[in-house]
């Protein structure tokens, strides 16, 4: 099986929603991706998220989600997110959470079919999560795995030869 496939999982009204992992594990995984743990949030999303405000981003991260991931085929899968000049497109390469392919092999959540709503906010949680930890004011505090950012970085169990397939 691909990387990241965890058990499947129903959401609070019931949706069957793919394999997808416990963010705990996932985040630790992705720390230690050599091509994930390199996305930095630059000076121009940092401003960007400074002036626009975390509730306002996270709405925008909304709208990218429905409208460039959900669709059971997505135009342009693999590269439809910029790597880039905005903080969720940062957020979303460092969470794996880009493109389809990436959903499905780090989240366990198949391509071919649309996302459930409750796939889509998994997926902003991810994107909030990585924002939180990996903004300008949490540089002088522990991440969520109560280590001070940047540290134990070493290569993981997950191999980076297929990035963005």
């Amino acid at each position: 099986m691909g990387r990241g496939v965890g058990s499947a999982h129903t959401s609070e009204t019931g949706e069957l929603l793919g394999a997808m992992r416990e963010p705990g594990p996932l985040f630790e995984a992705l720390r230690k991706s050599s091509f994930r743990s390199r996305f930095r949030l630059r000076e121009k999303e940092v401003r960007y998220l400074q002036r626009k405000g975390m509730e306002s981003v996270l709405k925008e991260a909304r709208m990218f989600v429905s409208t460039r991931l959900s669709a059971a085929r997505p135009a342009n899968d693999g590269k439809q997110t910029p790597m880039r000049n905005h903080p969720v497109f940062i957020a979303q390469h460092a969470t794996a959470t880009c493109c389809r392919g990436c959903l499905e092999q780090w989240h366990g959540i198949p391509r071919g079919r649309s996302l459930t709503g409750a796939e889509e906010e998994y997926i902003v949680s991810f994107i909030h999560r990585w924002l939180m930890e990996n903004r300008p004011e949490a540089s002088d505090q522990t991440d969520l795995m109560g280590r001070p950012p940047g540290s134990s970085r070493s290569p993981g169990l997950f191999d980076d030869s297929s990035i963005c397939t």
